[in-house]
C-alpha cells in the first residue's frame, strides 16, 4: 500500500470526493482516505504522479510521504514530520486575530444597540458611521479567515461543495444581505427618513457573518487538538525510535545516526541505552525491557545469541550486538506502519457515512434555499427568511458524520498498540469483536510448545534429586526434545552431574550407559521393561499420566527401577482463563492439532476447549476452519508456518507474537506479547471501539435531524422557537469536538477486565463440525480418488517421534497425509498417486527407526 498526504480536506464531504476520484484512476483498485491524519493509502498499479494529478483535479493537494535512505539501500522512517500538526499553529493565529477584531464588532453591534453601551460622541446618531465601521472589522475578519471562502468556492467549482463551502455561503449571505442593508441606509439617511435608518439598523448581520468564521474557527481548534489526543499512542512510539547508535568501525567505537546503521554492523549499548535497531546478542548479558513494543513490564534476560529489538532498554548489562534489521524493517517500524497502515484504511460502518457525506452538502444548501422561500412565501421579512436559511447552512455538520467512525478506531488502534495487540487494518479492528468461533492452534498457542517435566515418581528407596541425577547423566548427551526438558529441570533446580561412559542411544526406544561403575538405563516403558521389573504402582501411574497426554520415561541402575519423569507439552499459564473468558463471551473454542486423539483430548480437557479436532495437516487446518466460517464469523490463532493457510482463510487471523514471519505476515491482527488472554482482550477491545462508533453516528446523524429542523424554523409556528446564526455556529463548531472527545473515552477502556463480558447476539449454541454429514461427504469424496499404505515401524516412543515419522512422510511427493502412532507401532500413509514401499521405508528408516512391514 502506497502512502501519501493529502491538503486542503475540511470534512467528510473532502474525503469522499478524494476517494471517489483516485478510485476511479485506471490501475486502482483500492482507495482509502482518513480525515482524522489526512492521509491516503492506495494500493493498484497506478503511478503516484497520476494519482497525485486525479487528487489535485478534485482540487485538492497530494504528496508521497516521505522517507529517508540510509547507505544500505534501506529506507529510515522520518518521524518527525509524520503525523506533525501544521494546521493548529496557523488556527491559533487566526483566533487570536479574529478575537481581538470581533470584540470591538460585538461591542458597537450589539453592545452599543441591545444594552445602550456608550461610543464615541462621533457616532451620536451617526447609525451610518456604525454600519460602516462593523463593515470594516467585518471585512477584516473575513480576510483573516480566507481560507473558508477559498476551500468553499473551490469545492463548488469542483462540483463537491464541503463543509468549507456551507460556511462560506452562510457568512457570505450575511455579509452581502447586511452591505445591502448599509446602502439603504444611506438612502434613507440622504431621504432624511429617520424611522427607515432606524429599521436598516436591526437588519445587519455583520456581527453574524464574523462570529460564525471565529466559532467555525474555534471548533477547528478544538477538534485538532482532541483528534491530536487520538493519534498519542502512534506519537509516542515514534518518539521511542532512536537517533543514533553506537557502532564499532575499525575497531573503534563510533557515534552515528541511525541512518547511517547497515545489516551487519557490530553495535554496542550499555546500561541505560536504548537498543538503536533490531540485532542479535553477540557478547553479554543483560534484562532488557521491552515495554515499549510488548506492553510487558517484566524485564526480560539477554545473552549470546538472543534477539533484541529497537527502542527497548537495556536495563542492567553491557551488550555488543550485531544488527539484522534496520530503517524501515525494525519490529519498531513495522509496528509504526502497522498502526499508520490501520489509520489509513477504512472500516465497513465508515461506507454508511461515506454515502450520506457525499450527498450531505448539495442537500442542506437545497434546504436552505427551500427554507429562504417558505418563509418568504409565508409572508415573513428578507432578514427574517435569510436568518432561518444562513442558520441551516450553518449548524449542518458534515464533520461530526466524517470524523465519527476514523476518531474511533485510531483510539481503539492506539490502545491495542499500547498494550502490544496490533490490528493490522481498520477493518480487522471492526470485525474482530464479531466472532462467533475462535480456533486455535494447538502448539506454541494453547501449550508452550517444548516439553516440561511435568511429575517425577520416584522408586521405593529412592528420592527425586537421585531419580534426576540418574536422568540428567543420560540424558545430557541425548539430542531428543524429550532429553532437553530433564536437562532445563536440572539447571532450574541448579543439579549437575557427570557425564555416562560408554553411552549408546537406542534408536526410538531409550538410552543407556555406565557411571561409576553402574549401569543407567533410561526410555520407554518397553525398553526397561525388558530390563527390570516395573512395580504396579509405578506401572498404574504411568497408565494415568499417559491418558492425560503426558510421556512416561523410565530410568534404572543395573537391575533395579529408579523411578517414572513424565514429560509433556504443558499448557501456558493463561490459556485456561483465556478460553474461559472466551467462553463467557459466548464464543464456541475449537482447538486444532496435528497431534493424535488422545493427546488431543487430554490437552484439550486441561485447556477446557468446547471441542477438539486432532490429526489435521495444514492444509486440514484450512478446510476446518472454512466449514466453521459456515456456522459464523471465525478468528483463527496460530504461530507458526502450517497455521498461515488457515490464519488467511479465517475471518480474522490472529498470530502470536513469537511466531514466524509467515505467520504474522498471513494474519489480520498481531498479539506481541505471545500471551492468549490478549485473545479475548482483543475482541473486548473491538467491541468496545464499534459501540463507540455507534454512539458517535448516533450522535451525529441526532444533532443534523434535530438541528436542521430548530435552524429552519420548523418550530417557529408552534413554539415561536428560532436559531440566531451565530448560535448554530457555536453547535456546529461543538459537534464535532464531541464525536471526538466521545472517542476519546476509549483510553478509559480496560481491555482485560472479563467481569462485563457479554455474549455477542449472534452466538450459536451448536457450532461442532467434527461429525457433520457435510464432512462426511467430503472424506467420502476425497477417498475415492486416495491410497493408502499402513507402515510398522519400531523405535517410536513418544508423541515427538510420532511428530518426526510423520513430517518425514509428508515430504515425499505423492503422500498427503500420515497418520502416525507410537503406541500402535504404526503409520497409516494416504497418497494421491503411487509412491512405492521402498520409498517409503528408506525415508523413515533414515530417521533411525525401523520399518518392519507394509501393507495396503
Amino acid at each position: 500500500m502506497e502512502q501519501y498526504q493529502v491538503t486542503g480536506m475540511s470534512c467528510a464531504a473532502c474525503s469522499s470526493r478524494v476517494e471517489k476520484a483516485v478510485s476511479a484512476v485506471p490501475g486502482v483498485t483500492s482507495c482509502s482516505v482518513s480525515l482524522l491524519t489526512n492521509s491516503m493509502g492506495v494500493e493498484g498499479s497506478a503511478s503516484p504522479e497520476t494519482i497525485i494529478q486525479a487528487v489535485a483535479d478534485a482540487g485538492y493537494g497530494a504528496s508521497l510521504k516521505k522517507s529517508g535512505e540510509n547507505k544500505a539501500g534501506s529506507t529510515q522512517p522520518n518521524y518527525d514530520d509524520m503525523l506533525k500538526d501544521t494546521e493548529t499553529p496557523k488556527m491559533k493565529k487566526r483566533l487570536i486575530a479574529s478575537v481581538v477584531l470581533l470584540i470591538p464588532l460585538m461591542y458597537v453591534s450589539m453592545g452599543h444597540m441591545m444594552w445602550n453601551w456608550p461610543l464615541p460622541s462621533f457616532f451620536e446618531g451617526n447609525h451610518v458611521a456604525m454600519g460602516l465601521v462593523q463593515l470594516l472589522f467585518t471585512i477584516a475578519i473575513m480576510v483573516i479567515n480566507q481560507k473558508f471562502f477559498v476551500n468553499g468556492v473551490k469545492g463548488i467549482l469542483h462540483k463537491s461543495p464541503n463543509m468549507d463551502t456551507l460556511v462560506a455561503l452562510g457568512s457570505g449571505a450575511s455579509f452581502v444581505y447586511s452591505v445591502y442593508a448599509l446602502f439603504a441606509m444611506t438612502g434613507a439617511q440622504v431621504a432624511g427618513d429617520g424611522e427607515a435608518v432606524m429599521s436598516y439598523m436591526h437588519e445587519f448581520y455583520f456581527e453574524s457573518a464574523a462570529m460564525i468564521l471565529t466559532l467555525i474557527t474555534v471548533g477547528k481548534m478544538l477538534e485538532a487538538r482532541s483528534k491530536g489526543k487520538t493519534t498519542d499512542a502512534l506519537k509516542s512510539l515514534m518518539k521511542l525510535a532512536p537517533k543514533t547508535a553506537t557502532v564499532i568501525r575499525d575497531g573503534k567505537e563510533v557515534e552515528v545516526g541511525i541512518e547511517q546503521v547497515r545489516i551487519g554492523d557490530h553495535f554496542v549499548v550499555r546500561p541505560g541505552e536504548n537498543i538503536p535497531v533490531d540485532g542479535i546478542v553477540i557478547e553479554g548479558t543483560s534484562a532488557v525491557n521491552e515495554s515499549a513494543l510488548t506492553g510487558e513490564s517484566i524485564p526480560v534476560d539477554k545473552e549470546k545469541g538472543d534477539s533484541v529489538s529497537a527502542a527497548t532498554l537495556n536495563q542492567s548489562g553491557f551488550l555488543r550486538c550485531e544488527a539484522t534489521r534496520v530503517g524501515e524493517d525494525t519490529t519498531l517500524s513495522q509496528i509504526i506502519q502497522m498502526v499508520s497502515d490501520a489509520a489509513a484504511t477504512k472500516a465497513p460502518i465508515a461506507k454508511v457515512a461515506d454515502r450520506v457525506s457525499g450527498i450531505f452538502v448539495p442537500a442542506v444548501i437545497t434546504i436552505a434555499v427551500v427554507t429562504i422561500i417558505i418563509w418568504l412565501l409565508a409572508g415573513q421579512s428578507i432578514g427574517f427568511a435569510l436568518a432561518r436559511g444562513i442558520s441551516v447552512l450553518v449548524i449542518s455538520c458534515p464533520c461530526a458524520l466524517g470524523l465519527a467512525t476514523p476518531v474511533a478506531i485510531m483510539v481503539g488502534n492506539g490502545m491495542g498498540a499500547k498494550h502490544g495487540i496490533m490490528f493490522k487494518t481498520a477493518v480487522s479492528l471492526e470485525e474482530t469483536g464479531k466472532t462467533d468461533i475462535v480456533a486455535l492452534d494447538k502448539t506454541g498457542t494453547i501449550t508452550s510448545g517444548e516439553p516440561e517435566v511435568t511429575d517425577m515418581v520416584p522408586a521405593e528407596g529412592y528420592s527425586e534429586e537421585k531419580l534426576l541425577l540418574a536422568a540428567l547423566a543420560l540424558e545430557q548427551k541425548s539430542e531428543h526434545p524429550l532429553a532437553h526438558a530433564i536437562v532445563r529441570l536440572a539447571q532450574e533446580k541448579q543439579i549437575t552431574c557427570d557425564a555416562v561412559g560408554e553411552f549408546v542411544a537406542v534408536a526410538g526406544n531409550g538410552l543407556t550407559g555406565t557411571q561409576k561403575g553402574v549401569r543407567l538405563t533410561g526410555g520407554n516403558r518397553k525398553f526397561i521393561e525388558s530390563r527390570v521389573k516395573i512395580p504396579a504402582e509405578i506401572a498404574k501411574a504411568a497408565d494415568s499420566l499417559a491418558e492425560q497426554g503426558k510421556t512416561p520415561l523410565f530410568f534404572a541402575e543395573d537391575e533395579k527401577l529408579i523411578g517414572m519423569i513424565a514429560v509433556a507439552d504443558v499448557i501456558k499459564k493463561d490459556s485456561y482463563q483465556a478460553i474461559q473468558e472466551l467462553k463467557n463471551m459466548g464464543i464456541h473454542v475449537v482447538m486444532l492439532t496435528g497431534d493424535n486423539e488422545r493427546t488431543a483430548k487430554a490437552i484439550g480437557s486441561q485447556a477446557g476447549v468446547d471441542e477438539v479436532i486432532a490429526g489435521v495437516l495444514p492444509d486440514g487446518k484450512e478446510e476446518v476452519v472454512r466449514k466453521l466460517k459456515e456456522k459464523g464469523k471465525v478468528t483463527m490463532v496460530g504461530d507458526g508456518i502450517n497455521d498461515a493457510p488457515a490464519l488467511t482463510r479465517a475471518d480474522i487471523g490472529m498470530a502470536i507474537g513469537a511466531g514466524t514471519d509467515i505467520a504474522i505476515d498471513a494474519a489480520d491482527v498481531v498479539l506481541m506479547k505471545s500471551r492468549l488472554l490478549d485473545v479475548p482482550a482483543a475482541i473486548r477491545l473491538s467491541r468496545a471501539t464499534l459501540r463507540n462508533i455507534h454512539e458517535n453516528l448516533f450522535w451525529a446523524f441526532f444533532y443534523n435531524v434535530i438541528g436542521i429542523p430548530l435552524a429552519a424554523g420548523l418550530w417557529y409556528p408552534i413554539f415561536g422557537w428560532k436559531l440566531n446564526p451565530m448560535f448554530g455556529a457555536a453547535a456546529m463548531s461543538l459537534s464535532s469536538f464531541c464525536v471526538v472527545s466521545n472517542a476519546l473515552r476509549l483510553n478509559f477502556f480496560t481491555m482485560y477486565d472479563a467481569r462485563k463480558d457479554k455474549k455477542h447476539k449472534n452466538h450459536k449454541k451448536q457450532i461442532k463440525i467434527s461429525d457433520t454429514d457435510q464432512n462426511k461427504e467430503v472424506k467420502e469424496e476425497k477417498e475415492i480418488n486416495e491410497m493408502k499404505k499402513t507402515m510398522e515401524i519400531k523405535g517410536m516412543m513418544c508423541g515427538h517421534c510420532e511428530a518426526r515419522v510423520k513430517k518425514t512422510l509428508e515430504a515425499i511427493e505423492g503422500v498427503t497425509e500420515a497418520v502416525v502412532s507410537h503406541e500402535s507401532g504404526t503409520a497409516i500413509v494416504t497418497m494421491s498417486t503411487e509412491v512405492a514401499d521402498d520409498v517409503l521405508k528408506s525415508a523413515v528408516e533414515a530417521q533411525d527407526y525401523e520399518v518392519t512391514g507394509i501393507h495396503a
